[in-house]
């Protein structure tokens, strides 16, 4: 039974709560569509340079062991194109290994990435456990010259999403860890 004396809500409040709530999950969607007409854009913190303007490299014939490198491959992984500068030596090798282990930290998505060095492969004792996990190849049309790096002993990198696009460089002196991160943040 309902009490005769109850007063009853106003029909008014009940609109402006639901007028409240819907201006609860509009707001930030007109926050990001004022935003986004102003020409802000969020600038994500990668480690690498941004590659500008993007590039396809599909057509860029890179040749391991006589045969043209996949750039598109049966499943999507990435590529990490490595590029040593002139002699490859302690240091250069050295960058090469935490690369190698950068794809390791990767855990169960290390398949998912795929290591490219461009050039002569690093000769010594030094350099033969880190190249296991090298595709070795070479560049006819020296495509990659702009991103290799001049000084002696070093090592730059691209990183190639499975479409063959170009994402990031990673100029001779990067960080590895920087790459790691990177890695971590694309490969899930």
């Amino acid at each position: 039974m309902t009490d005769p004396n109850a007063k009853t809500p106003p029909p008014r409040s009940g609109r402006l709560k639901l007028v409240l709530i819907m201006l609860v999950f509009l707001a930030p969607i007109l926050a990001a569509g004022l935003l986004t007409l102003s020409g802000w854009q969020p600038e994500g913190k990668g480690n690498g340079q941004p590659i500008m303007p993007q590039r396809s490299l599909a057509n860029v014939r890179v040749d391991v062991d006589g045969k043209p490198w996949a750039w598109r491959d049966s499943e999507p992984r990435l590529t990490l194109v490595v590029l040593p500068g002139p002699d490859c030596g302690a240091r250069c090798i050295q960058t090469l290994a935490l690369m190698r282990n950068a794809r390791i930290v990767l855990n169960r998505n290390a398949d998912r990435l795929r290591l490219l060095y461009i050039g002569a492969a690093p000769t010594g004792a030094d350099a033969d456990p880190v190249m296991r996990d090298y595709a070795t190849g070479t560049d006819p049309s020296d495509a990659f010259a702009p991103f290799r790096p001049a000084a002696p002993d070093s090592v730059a990198a691209v990183l190639v999403e499975s479409n063959a696009t170009a994402l990031a460089w990673y100029p001779a002196g990067f960080d590895p860890n920087g790459l790691r991160k990177d890695l971590q943040k694309v490969i899930r």
